[in-house]
């Protein structure tokens, strides 16, 4: 039986212009893919690009806007993987409910669950029968912190939509990565003893790379018998 390869196929990366999404872009292409990314800076989306180098291509797109999303997958065009790593981290839902503003909580959904959906609509009419969507959330889902509900609950509503849409899309398939700690950018600056001191209870006692999670996008693609799956890439972190 032959062993499952990414040689030939084409992988769309929304998010792809750093952290996780980067990450996955550089897998898949040393998988054999070809490669799209999407991000919504044009500089830091041709930064990306020129960094991949053969095989890859990318170009803007604001997932709010669905016009936008429909246009990005226009140029696309067809392909056999989509995973989808962007999230508006800037808007994390912090602080008392008490005090919650709707307006801001509604916004904190718009890249990470609407933004999902709208890219998943417009890649399907293009998506091979075969392919694959991956979502992300986080480990937070499973590990909720004080003052934090609903960054739980959006993870949770991520990996819901993944295993609905597992049974609505198939014979596609639909899973869902969850990261735990991972020295993303948002992490740049921080000083390698506070990494320390917060992971070291860890099993595996240190933060992630972004190449550690993108094995898991890399084997959601290519697992054909995987579907309606979340993998949890956290180090041990909810063992603890």
């Amino acid at each position: 039986m032959p062993v499952p390869t990414l040689q030939g196929q084409k992988v769309v990366v929304i998010g792809g212009s750093s952290g996780i999404g980067l990450a996955v872009a550089q897998a898949a292409l040393a998988e054999g893919a070809q490669v799209v990314i999407g991000s919504s800076s044009p500089e830091k989306v041709d930064a990306a690009v020129a960094k991949l180098g053969d095989g890859a291509s990318g170009a803007a797109v604001n997932v709010r806007d669905e016009a936008n999303v429909q246009a990005f997958f226009e140029s696309a065009g067809p392909l056999d993987h989509l995973a989808y790593t962007a999230g508006d981290w800037d808007r994390a839902q912090t602080g008392a409910i008490a005090e919650l503003d709707f307006a801001a909580a509604a916004a904190g959904m718009e890249v990470r669950f609407w933004g999902a959906l709208r890219a998943i609509k417009h890649a399907l009419p293009r998506l091979s029968p075969k392919g694959s969507i991956t979502l992300t959330d986080g480990v937070r889902t499973h590990k909720p912190s004080k003052g934090m509900p609903l960054s739980s609950a959006f993870g949770a509503a991520i990996e819901h939509l993944a295993k609905g849409l597992a049974i609505d899309l198939a014979p596609r398939r639909v899973n869902a990565v969850c990261p735990g700690f991972v020295l993303t950018d948002i992490w740049n600056g921080t000083p390698p003893e506070r990494i320390a001191k917060l992971t070291e209870r860890f099993p595996v006692p240190q933060a992630g790379d972004p190449a550690d999670v993108a094995q898991a996008y890399v084997y959601l693609m290519k697992g054909g018998y995987t579907t309606g799956q979340v993998l949890v890439v956290d180090g041990g972190l909810m063992l603890i």
